[in-house]
């Protein structure tokens, strides 16, 4: 019975330990840009310049802040850049009534942008949004420029959770997942899982200063690390229902990818350029998977570089 009640005042204390971490990490990390309402579901995104625009959006890991460099460089260079938080990461809202598919994504930001009142963006992913680039070049083929894959996963195939996911099984559990994820995030088991990630996550190269204490803080809340895990169960169902498609894709495509990418983003981008063949591949020397964040210039490059098969295909 002792054993029993000093297991429950445990874990009360972990939970109200949790709850005051939750709210202090989104005290010290308050949105920075405006919100957008598609179906019902409030989106957070960050927009600056003005011309052609371009919509990023974010991997698995933080949000559209992913982004920041390289929203400035793209205001500077002439672009309107817009980057979201994907739903359920940052400050946007995910809907729990239905399953948020990568098409499910692609559908509320394609309103978003209307909402806005953007026409035919340069629709760029990072990651795992790869699979969600290519969903909205598939879905809404006529409403964009072209689409920008960076150090993106496409394929079910060689993705890291190709078979499943222990740990996004668990977190997504009912009941199960909820206790642990409001005791365990921001105790030393959920910092000590964040720093492996974001280690692998920028493997070889180093993180950026800011990055770790943003993640630890934003990541390790419920309602984004379990959309982080819904997102790494949804995409090989999604890669494997679509994959056959990309061959359908006419506007220009640009496929960047690090040389020293450790999750298998150079197969998967070769594997693209053979299904899209007109497509164009930048394969960078220097670069391993967090290009946004080490390589902003590099980003944008590739913009310039869709800019320009556009431009070739219109004098067609």
């Amino acid at each position: 019975m002792i054993v029993v009640l000093l297991f429950i005042v445990l874990m009360g204390g972990l939970f109200l330990y949790n709850q005051y971490k939750f709210k202090q990490a989104e005290a010290d990390f308050t949105p920075e840009g405006k919100f957008v309402t598609a179906e019902g579901i409030k989106l957070h995104y960050v927009s600056k310049g003005s011309g052609k625009p371009v919509v990023f959006l974010h991997g698995g890991v933080l949000t559209g802040n992913d982004f920041e460099k390289v929203i400035e460089i793209a205001a500077e260079q002439g672009y309107k850049a817009i980057a979201f938080d994907r739903p359920g990461y940052g400050y946007s809202e995910r809907s729990r009534k239905v399953k948020v598919t990568p098409a499910v994504q692609a559908r509320l930001i394609h309103s978003a942008i209307k909402e806005l009142g953007i026409e035919k963006p340069i629709i760029a992913g990072h990651s795992w949004s790869g699979v969600l680039v290519l969903s909205y070049a598939l879905l809404y083929p006529d409403e964009i420029s072209g689409i920008v894959t960076l150090g993106a996963a496409m394929y079910k195939e060689g993705y890291p959770a190709e078979k499943g996911d222990p740990i996004s099984s668990i977190v997504t559990t009912p009941i199960i997942g909820g206790i642990l994820m409001n005791t365990l995030l921001k105790s030393p088991v959920g910092n000590a899982l964040a720093e492996n990630m974001l280690e692998a996550t920028f493997y070889p190269e180093t993180i950026p200063s800011g990055y770790r204490e943003a993640a630890l803080a934003l990541w390790l809340r419920p309602t984004q690390f379990r959309a982080n895990r819904e997102d790494v169960l949804a995409f090989a169902p999604a890669a494997k229902k679509i994959s056959k498609q990309y061959k359908n894709i006419k506007k220009p495509v640009v496929i960047v990818v690090g040389k020293n990418d450790p999750f298998g983003t150079i197969e998967q981008a070769h594997r693209l350029k053979k299904d899209i063949p007109n497509a164009r591949l930048m394969v960078l020397p220097n670069a391993a998977h967090m290009i946004p964040l080490n390589h902003p210039q590099l980003v944008i490059d590739a913009i310039n570089e869709l800019v320009e098969a556009e431009a070739g295909l219109s004098e067609r």
